[in-house]
């Protein structure tokens, strides 16, 4: 089994509503993103994927969000605007594109991240 890993960054705004403190007001992040996949076989180059794939497809999703105000988009009106729902968001869409998609890890700061995978994983 094989596991790649890339990263990207997006900044965006957003309030976790009901939150019983600050975080209930409009605030922003630089948002890290790590996104994890995972192929048992080699394709006949030698590799599990293309790094460049998988960075262009993360790019893509992370733009639809950057220097935006999460609370505004269709999916976080039906979901408060947590990392654990930004994970949710990210791997959904990653899934769509590239089916081996093990886990998605989302840093709010240097300190503090959440990872949703499937169950099973």
């Amino acid at each position: 089994m094989f596991e790649l890993q890339v990263e990207g960054t997006f900044s965006a705004a957003h309030q976790v509503r009901g939150y019983p403190g600050d975080c209930a007001g409009v605030h922003g992040h630089t948002y890290k993103i790590e996104v994890r996949i995972r192929v048992e076989k080699l394709d006949k180059l030698g590799m599990a994927m293309d790094f460049r794939r998988l960075k262009m497809t993360l790019k893509r999703i992370l733009k639809e969000l950057d220097h935006k105000n999460l609370n505004k988009l269709s999916f976080f009106k039906k979901h408060n605007a947590t990392a654990e729902w930004v994970a949710v968001y990210i791997f959904q869409k990653m899934k769509k594109k590239i089916k081996s998609v093990a886990s998605i890890t989302v840093w709010e700061g240097p300190n503090s991240s959440v990872t949703y995978h499937e169950d099973g994983e």
